[in-house]
């Protein structure tokens, strides 16, 4: 075994999540949503989300209030959990080609397996890589059916003689693996629901199934904030003859089309919930409960017209900020964590709550420290956020985020800088870049974006 292997090793059985039993490793449950925004939980006060079993895993266990996909892209997002990289570094998103193999060799499934987990995953993938054998013991990679423009989109799989909703298919996938998991090793099951992702192209753009259908039906759903026009003028020309416009003109341009399709957003998000049931009576059922976790996380943030805009890839909060929990029944205590989380810091928590040695090429922090109110040092003060696909419809932006303040600017057009007080402006109203008073916190927060660059630059 080299040095630098050994050293690995010994740093990390120092550095295992509190209240983790020595004799004992959990089962780990992950639960990735699509396009879910932070507040569409009834926990974080959402009154039109309808999320109980959430909203229980959040009583429960640890809520990050300030939970960030640093590249508000599906596939971006999904390489940099998998392989705990930034964008900047593993360079996957759309029209790539594949993920490069080298970084799917330190994926944290491939990890765990080899730490001597059961493997397995159940729905959208999202990365474009062809060896998911090497990842996973049972697998089955599927998303919506981009062949069918209407509800076949998200009603294509059977069980048994029925089509079901993907949603359904994916917890009875899970619900599957869970009774056929062999019982002399823990188990690792990472869960990716399509859900609440509209099916572009289609009239109806939200599919459901019928178990939710009557959610929202006699409410009236408030028009969204900052839908003014001057903040949609507000934006760069790129912003507002791209896809986030054109796809607010498919959603939400109109009042009786924003109210059918805001509560088939959230419908579908209380259809995810009720899987979630079904999966923690699973456990149950076989006496697990006690000791797997459960985390739940979205993959990116998500426009529901705020700006007069739709879907994600900007630097704003609504489209970076997502929900994350983390449940641990072994830790019998409810945190509320301010301290901002990333989608890269996945890898390492799983690999610390499983007591796997973490690859030394991950970029991301470990969870595990702010689970318990006794946390140990756990330093951050300032993140990267980015979108780098260059497409022409979505101009590519990168940032940084404290938590007091925002910092981004447009790739290609570095002069076009927007600057928030966010502790005074959570909502991201007051454009302060070009304000004489905030020349200093601007050039700080613009030296942090480089140094970013720097370190996180692909090799």
């Amino acid at each position: 075994m080299k040095i630098t292997q050994l050293l690995c090793m010994m740093l990390f059985a120092k550095s295992l999540c509190a209240q983790t039993p020595s004799n004992t490793r959990p089962n780990i449950i992950f639960i990735l949503t699509d396009d879910h925004r932070h507040d569409a939980l009834g926990y974080a006060g959402n009154k039109y989300a309808h999320t109980p079993e959430m909203d229980q895993l959040a009583k429960a266990g640890a809520y990050f209030k300030k939970a960030i996909a640093s590249t508000p892209i599906c596939a971006a997002s999904r390489a940099s959990i998998l392989c705990g990289l930034h964008e900047r570094t593993h360079k996957y998103t759309f029209q790539v080609g594949k993920i490069r193999q080298e970084y799917m060799t330190t994926a944290y499934p491939k990890v765990m397996r080899e730490g001597g987990y059961y493997t397995g995953f159940f729905g959208k993938f999202g990365v474009n890589y062809d060896r998911l054998g090497d990842q996973f013991d049972r697998y089955e990679s599927y998303d919506r059916n981009e062949n069918y423009q209407d509800k076949r989109g998200y009603f294509y799989k059977t069980l048994g003689k029925d089509t079901v909703h993907l949603t359904r298919y994916t917890g009875q996938k899970a619900i599957d693996f869970i009774a056929q998991a062999p019982k002399d090793k823990p188990f690792c099951l990472s869960l990716s629901f399509s859900a609440p992702h509209a099916h572009d192209g289609a009239a109806e753009q939200y599919f459901y199934d019928q178990q939710t259908a009557g959610l929202l039906k006699n409410v009236k759903i408030a028009p969204p904030p900052l839908a003014d026009d001057r903040f949609f003028e507000a934006q760069p020309a790129k912003v507002r003859a791209g896809f986030s416009r054109l796809r607010w003109t498919w959603r939400f341009d109109e009042p009786e089309k924003y109210q059918r399709m805001v509560k088939g957003y959230y419908r579908m998000i209380a259809g995810v919930d009720l899987e979630i049931g079904k999966i923690r009576a699973q456990l149950k059922k076989q006496g697990l409960d006690k000791n797997t976790v459960i985390i739940l996380m979205g993959d990116n943030g998500y426009f529901l017209g705020e700006r007069q805009l739709a879907d994600k890839w900007l630097m704003y909060d609504l489209s970076v900020r997502v929900p994350l929990i983390v449940y641990d029944p072994r830790i019998r205590q409810h945190q509320e964590v301010e301290t901002m989380a990333l989608n890269v810091d996945i890898a390492a928590t799983i690999a610390e709550l499983g007591k796997v040695p973490l690859p030394l090429g991950w970029q991301g922090k470990s969870l595990c420290p702010l689970l318990t109110k006794a946390a140990p040092n756990f330093n951050r003060d300032t993140i990267l956020i980015e979108h780098l696909w260059e497409f022409e419809n979505i101009p590519p932006s990168e940032g940084v985020r404290t938590q007091d303040w925002k910092y981004f600017r447009y790739v290609n057009d570095k002069a076009w800088e927007e600057l928030y007080d966010l502790k005074s402006d959570p909502n991201e109203e007051f454009n302060l870049a070009k304000k004489p008073q905030y020349q200093v916190v601007l050039s700080q927060l613009r030296r942090s974006l480089e140094n970013f660059i720097e370190k996180y630059r692909a090799p």
